[in-house]
């Protein structure tokens, strides 16, 4: 008899039951709000193995492709083979916001005696506390953090999965997949899934949902679309604008940020709260950048300063002498565990510091048994790999074998296929980083700053991501860890109209670079996919 499993724990199967039915034996907490009939589509999971030992797809299932299943529809049918299944809304471990700095408080909610006011409309009595929510759609996970819209301090954090995996693990995958016959199935999720960590932050504080009066939401151009329900088939067509932006272009808007209500979003928050999304600077270039960009105060630098936000689509700022010019990298999920056969999103049990020291020495997320690599795991491998002479620049292994082991005792395993996939990504971060300073002028030697945004730069061994060339050459002592700077930017949003009209004016002014015009993109590309540093001096390309 076969055994159904979900992280780590694992039941006998029996023909006839559903999976949502062991996930209530196994108390995994799956989302549902439609008794389980699937029409919700809140349930979906992904059937890691096993996929045969279950029942066809039904017709509410229609809008899952691959391994993803509605748990409520999903029925064994054999019960012969093991199934090991996982949640879409499964809790990583994601960097918070940076605490509180000085930020002066003119939101866009305020109090005026006994009112609450919204600019100059009056929208409820005050009930002694005003809060709000600012969001960081990213493509792999999503943060919201609650703050109190009166001190500016942050009251609770969620941080999660973000749901939509089932329509791809990247923003074109996502584009094809909305703009096909299931168009709403994306926003709803992410829109389901906010809504149940609004519902716990309430139920966890003894608040009431009418006491949020704003949400703030930043992401790349797909995802903060698709939260709005906009069409987004234009981002994956050149030149990859949202209807937003082209509307702003035509001269049609006067911003690309966003302000819609929170009722027509149905999002758990006052009936008549706001939800503000801040402006797209270009292209794939988005709000999360826009709102990194408020988070270091780009406008203060003094010197060439460049920001780089890594994930699935990682994106690049360069400031220098007055200028901004931004780049889009379409990196994809490679460094976030997609693709690479041990590789994992950064939850318990992933390794995620590594040393190879005769036999391999490692840490994993949580202190447990390890059950693959995150991304910082794999950056520490790959330049263990190199220092060691294990493995050529371009990836291959000294003895010339298809797959190293790497935790023997727990069978995980690197392949030649893991590097390449690993070395293309790698190559879509070096290559806005290396084309954006060229444009400038600039070499590695010359930026003064280089801002690392995001959770997962947050944990990446910097010397080690320079000796493989994920990050450019710069020197460690230069390199400035900001932490989640979008959620940092969507919180200062939230807290002050001025800022909101100042990045309103900045984003005006970036100029935008699509890296696969630059006429040597291919050459960049493929010196991009060695693992060794970037050179020191842009214009020797390959010398």
């Amino acid at each position: 008899m076969g055994r159904i499993s979900y992280g780590g724990q694992s039941l006998p199967l029996a023909a006839g039951k559903t999976i949502f039915d062991y996930a209530d034996e196994l108390q995994v907490r799956v989302p549902t709000s439609c008794g389980r009939t699937g029409l919700c589509h809140e349930c979906v999971v992904e059937v890691k193995s096993g996929q045969e030992s279950l029942g066809a797809p039904t017709e509410p299932e229609a809008f899952l492709r691959g391994d993803y299943r509605l748990a409520c529809q999903a029925v064994i049918e054999h019960s012969d083979e093991d199934i090991e299944f996982s949640l879409l809304h499964a809790h990583q471990k994601i960097l918070s916001s940076r605490p509180p700095k000085d930020v002066s408080l003119n939101p866009a909610v305020r109090r005026d005696g006994d009112n609450v006011f919204h600019g100059e409309q009056a929208i409820d009595k005050y009930r002694g506390r005003m809060y709000g929510v600012a969001v960081d759609l990213g493509t792999t996970t999503v943060v919201a953090e609650l703050v109190d819209l009166e001190t500016g301090e942050s009251k609770y954090l969620a941080s999660f999965e973000n749901p939509q995996r089932f329509g791809g693990s990247d923003v074109m995958h996502r584009i094809s997949y909305d703009s096909g016959p299931f168009h709403g199935e994306l926003h709803n999720a992410i829109i389901n899934t906010l809504n149940q960590e609004l519902r716990e932050m309430c139920r966890r504080l003894a608040l009431r949902r009418q006491m949020i009066y704003e949400i703030s939401v930043v992401g790349n151009s797909t995802m903060r679309e698709l939260f709005f329900n906009l069409d987004v088939k234009s981002i994956g067509q050149r030149p990859y604008k949202s209807p937003v932006e082209h509307e702003h272009l035509a001269g049609d808007r006067a911003t690309t940020a966003l302000v819609e209500d929170a009722r027509k979003l149905r999002l758990w928050a006052h009936p008549r709260a706001k939800v503000y999304a801040a402006p797209l600077i270009a292209s794939h270039v988005g709000a999360d950048m826009a709102a990194a960009l408020v988070a270091v105060n780009i406008e203060s630098q003094s010197e060439s300063v460049m920001i780089v936000d890594i994930g699935t689509n990682t994106e690049v700022v360069v400031a220098h002498e007055g200028r901004l010019m931004a780049a889009s990298c379409p990196a994809g999920p490679a460094f976030e565990g997609g693709g690479i056969r041990y590789g994992m999103t950064a939850v318990d049990g992933a390794i995620e510091t590594l040393r190879l020291n005769g036999d391999t020495q490692y840490e994993t997320i949580g202190g447990g048994e390890p059950r693959g690599l995150c991304g910082s795991g794999l950056i520490d491998l790959l330049a263990e790999l190199r220092r060691h002479e294990r493995m050529s620049p371009k990836g291959v292994f000294a003895d010339r074998s298809q797959e190293i082991t790497i935790v023997p005792e727990r069978g995980i395993s690197f392949s030649r296929e893991d590097a390449s996939n690993l070395a293309q990504a790698k190559a879509a971060n070096y290559c806005g980083q290396f084309i954006v300073m060229r444009k400038l002028g600039l070499q590695p030697a010359d930026i003064g700053k280089l801002y690392l945004a995001g959770g997962f730069a947050n944990y990446v061994d910097v010397a080690n991501a320079i000796e493989i060339g994920f990050l450019a050459s710069v020197r460690e002592e230069r390199v400035v860890k900001t932490g989640n700077a979008a959620l940092q930017g969507a919180k200062e949003l939230l807290l002050s109209e001025s800022k909101r009209e100042s990045l309103d004016r900045l984003v005006k002014r970036i100029e935008h670079v699509e890296l696969e015009t630059t006429p040597d993109f291919f050459e960049v590309f493929v010196e991009g996919c060695q693992f060794k540093p970037m050179p020191a001096d842009l214009n020797l390309l390959g010398e």
